[in-house]
């Protein structure tokens, strides 16, 4: 592990995942385009968002100022941490970000927090969830490593770069919006407020879509269980749902047009986001990215449902199924850049309202997983 960033915080609770902030700013900032780096000065926008070394030496090794080639693997971590509170924490949401060759489509694949998996440092142990794997020291650059590493243990994927985020991001980016539609499948009663949310879409500021993306236990409806999207399952897909709608938003309210907006989207954030480019250059990465489409992102739950070991439950991907010949193949086209093939191989496991445009890729398996499975958003 590198030198440890001293950015210690201590989870209050274990509940949701602030990653959509990251991943909503990374890919936010992709969306923003050339506007921002045409007009804006380069310190400006880096000044935005904090920058700071969190993969160490589990990054992919890029030279410095090297020029932006794709495909390219983000990792974005989500947790309830508060800066300088102290402690230990654990990850409530993990999601590689992969952007393919010519930097024009991004998929968001997310892994469930109670994920069984293997953790090479032995820390906090040698097989538990993957939430835990965070919990490796009260520094972030530290936990980080620690869950890149166990993540490219699990899926062999590397990283060019990653992003973290706490509770006061999706506050403040959500408030800068004014209000993001979101669009639950059915009606959700909050455990935290009481307050029912009903089935569709609606517009919902900050305080009740930080409600609603929280709620965990209100999905277990037949449905839920009939189309995988029960418990965890469903708040990734909430997650996911989250991330493309604030990006709408934002495009919609002239951030992608609008250097000065963008920044001040950008700024929103403070000290509850914090950005690895590694060796890039982040207005580069800018420029670079300027065509892709928030409407287009493909998002993909791993293959996997719930079970028990040991008396503890988990979420496994079952030896012996089509969730592990479907993880497999997922982490085998996430490194070979051919996700849109495998999305249309293996549609059952998108958790959006987009998909590839499968007529010139494979056709669509008619395998059936096993209990994980996502309709879609709307």
């Amino acid at each position: 592990m590198s030198d440890p960033i001293k950015h210690a915080a201590k989870a209050t609770s274990p509940w949701w995942a602030k990653a959509m902030v990251i991943t909503g700013s990374m890919v936010m900032v992709v969306a923003g385009g050339g506007a921002i780096a045409a007009q804006v000065s380069l310190n400006l926008v880096n000044n935005s968002v904090n920058q700071e070394d969190l993969l160490g030496d589990q990054r992919v090794e890029t030279e410095e100022g090297a020029a932006i080639e794709g495909p390219l693997n983000f990792l974005v971590l989500g947790t309830d941490e508060r800066v300088d509170a102290g402690g230990e924490a654990r990850t409530d949401a993990d999601i590689i970000v992969h952007v393919n060759a010519d930097l024009t489509q991004v998929s968001m694949i997310s892994l469930p927090r109670d994920l069984l998996v293997d953790i090479p440092s032995g820390i906090p142990a040698e097989q538990t969830k993957l939430t835990e794997a965070f919990a490796y020291s009260e520094d972030w650059g530290e936990s980080f490593q620690n869950t890149a590493e166990t993540i490219t243990n699990l899926t062999g994927i590397q990283f060019d770069g990653g992003a973290i985020a706490n509770f006061e991001g999706f506050l403040d980016m959500v408030d800068e919006l004014g209000t993001i539609e979101l669009c639950p499948w059915h009606e959700i009663t909050s455990i935290h407020t009481d307050k029912t949310f009903e089935a569709g879409c609606a517009q919902y500021d900050k305080k009740d879509a930080l409600d609603l993306v929280r709620q965990r236990y209100g999905w277990d409806w037949d449905e839920d269980y009939a189309n995988g999207t029960w418990g965890d399952f469903g708040r990734q897909k909430m997650q996911q749902q989250a991330i493309k709608k604030i990006l709408e938003a934002a495009k919609e309210q002239g951030y992608a047009t609008n250097p000065a907006k963008a920044v001040e989207l950008l700024g929103s954030f403070g000290d509850a986001l914090t950005v690895d480019v590694g060796g890039y250059n982040l207005v580069d990465m800018i420029t670079q990215m300027r065509d892709i489409d928030p409407n287009e992102i493909l998002s993909i739950g791993t293959p996997s449902s719930e079970g028990n070991l040991n008396g503890t439950s988990y979420v496994l991907i079952h030896e012996g199924t089509d969730e592990e010949t479907a993880s497999d193949a997922l982490w085998e086209a996430i490194q070979g850049d051919t996700v849109e093939e495998w999305a249309c191989q293996y549609p059952d496991w998108l958790s959006g309202d987009s998909a590839p445009d499968c007529a010139t890729t494979s056709p669509a398996s008619t395998s059936t997983p096993t209990g994980a499975a996502s309709a879609s958003d709307d």
